[in-house]
């Protein structure tokens, strides 16, 4: 054994490392592989339209300056490998997290932007195949949707962590050490060096900053340095979730509970309830968006600014996203509700146009998104965060008109397929030749890695002609 110092050879951080390195393609159900391909091609345009923000250009300013001279993985969108794999986890997660169009899950965490950066990092640099990469993928997801389920993401929440930050770590740990081949201690190692990185705190609230973005990229960091250390054979803590005294369910939620970890285990995965967003804002304001756009179609059009608007939150949506609206950063506009349902009322849309710097400053949506009524409500207590359901009501004519909304349009209760994912692609990338890019990454077990890196090449160069 690599760990003679070995002081539990069970517990959820121990099954956990036996179940990442034993998982096999074989062993994943079709269905899961289907959401795999979804939300790698959804992250990669995420990512390519992320690379032009100006987070993104700093983080990748910053590793440039430490870049070695052949490097080992590429910055999405460029013809050749550049970086080392873990400062291309770094800048590709930040990107893909850039501007609020990435994936999300209901465990209140954002696994695409993490886990898909550091495993194609991974794989680029090994030269892993379509399944392997997959295989990765699916198991970093689980991890990481586990890790934050374990926490009480409601919980966590409200002490003020980023669950994407802290849980993170762990999903790109797993999905590196699954494409390295780690057998069960250095796996376990992995969990523990990336699970002692996890951090990621909301002040960014506070001023709409650009620390939220890089939180994404930061945990894929974190995840690819853990599993390469691990490889190397330096440890780390095998009860990383469970130990008393510093153990991450203790250390980071007062309501945390481990059974979600390895509960039909191998059974069950989580990942196939990933959501896609539709909209460029905030996952837990996106069944307001859903709500406003249907009260828009209901009343007409133009929206009437001056009608009154009310919208029931649960606790964690007021203390998220409730705050008075001041323009500020797209940042700002993207977590405030207040403004996103003004957005989606007058504007028809929340998608990345809605929050340009003109948009976020308009004095009438300013105007408006000041007017609305914010209401906590019990009963989306009861739903949340299993549930992100809403509801928006205005006035009409002496009478209120309310639209109820239990899951919003890209959850699993109500999904974007594939399609919908290239068209949102298409949207956020135009002129690109995204057709060809979903061919690839819809059926990447057929398709290299590096083909498709290369079309990712050929879009940025078309991109910026």
């Amino acid at each position: 054994m690599m760990n003679s110092d070995r002081t539990a050879d069970s517990g959820p951080t121990r099954e956990l490392a036996r179940w990442v390195s034993s998982l096999r393609y074989h062993d994943l159900p079709p269905r899961t592989k289907e959401v795999v391909r979804i939300v790698l091609l959804d992250t990669l345009g995420c990512g390519v339209y992320g690379h032009a923000t100006p987070w993104a250009k700093t983080l990748l300013k910053w590793a440039r300056a430490g870049a070695p001279a052949r490097g080992e993985a590429s910055v999405w969108g460029e013809t050749s490998p550049s970086l080392r794999a873990a400062d291309a986890a770094l800048v590709n997660g930040t990107a893909a997290h850039g501007f609020e169009l990435d994936d999300y899950h209901q465990a209140k965490l954002h696994p695409g932007a993490v886990v898909i950066p550091a495993a194609v990092a991974m794989a680029e640099k090994l030269g892993a195949g379509g399944e392997q990469l997959v295989t990765a993928i699916a198991a970093g997801y689980e991890v990481m949707i586990r890790s934050s389920l374990a926490l009480n993401p409601s919980a966590a929440r409200l002490r003020g962590w980023h669950l994407t930050g802290v849980c993170g770590p762990f999903g790109a740990a797993a999905a590196c050490a699954s494409l390295l081949g780690l057998d069960e201690d250095r796996t376990a190692w992995a969990l523990g060096l990336g699970g002692t990185q996890g951090s990621g705190l909301w002040a960014f609230n506070a001023d709409g900053t650009m620390s939220k973005r890089f939180h994404a990229g930061r945990a894929a960091q974190s995840g690819v340095l853990a599993a390469e250390l691990a490889a190397l054979g330096f440890t780390g803590p095998t009860q990383i979730y469970e130990f008393q005294d510093g153990g991450v369910l203790k250390a980071f939620s007062d309501a945390s509970d481990p059974a979600p970890l390895t509960r039909d285990l191998g059974r069950v995965f989580h990942l196939d309830a990933t959501s896609i967003k539709p909209y460029s804002c905030c996952g837990s304001t996106h069944s307001y968006v859903d709500a406003a756009l249907e009260l828009r179609r209901r009343l007409g059009t133009p929206w009437d600014a001056n009608r009154r608007v009310r919208v029931g939150m649960a606790k964690v949506v007021d203390v998220q996203c409730g705050f008075p609206y001041v323009p500020g950063s797209a940042l700002n506009a993207q977590m405030s509700l207040r403004y996103v349902v003004a957005a989606a009322l007058m504007e028809g849309q929340a998608l990345p146009p809605q929050f340009s710097d003109e948009k976020i400053s308009d004095p009438a949506l300013a105007d408006l998104a000041g007017r609305i009524e914010c209401e906590r409500d019990p009963a989306l207590d009861q739903l949340y965060p299993a549930r992100f359901a809403a509801w928006v009501a205005a006035e009409d004519k002496g009478r209120w008109v309310r639209v109820d909304v239990l899951d919003p349009l890209g959850s699993a209760a109500n999904p974007v397929d594939a399609r919908g994912v290239v068209e949102k692609f298409r949207g956020i990338n135009p002129q690109l030749p995204v057709d060809d890019i979903a061919e690839a990454a819809l059926d990447i077990e057929r398709h290299s890695l590096r083909k498709l890196l290369g079309l990712l090449a050929r879009a940025r160069q078309l991109q910026t002609a």
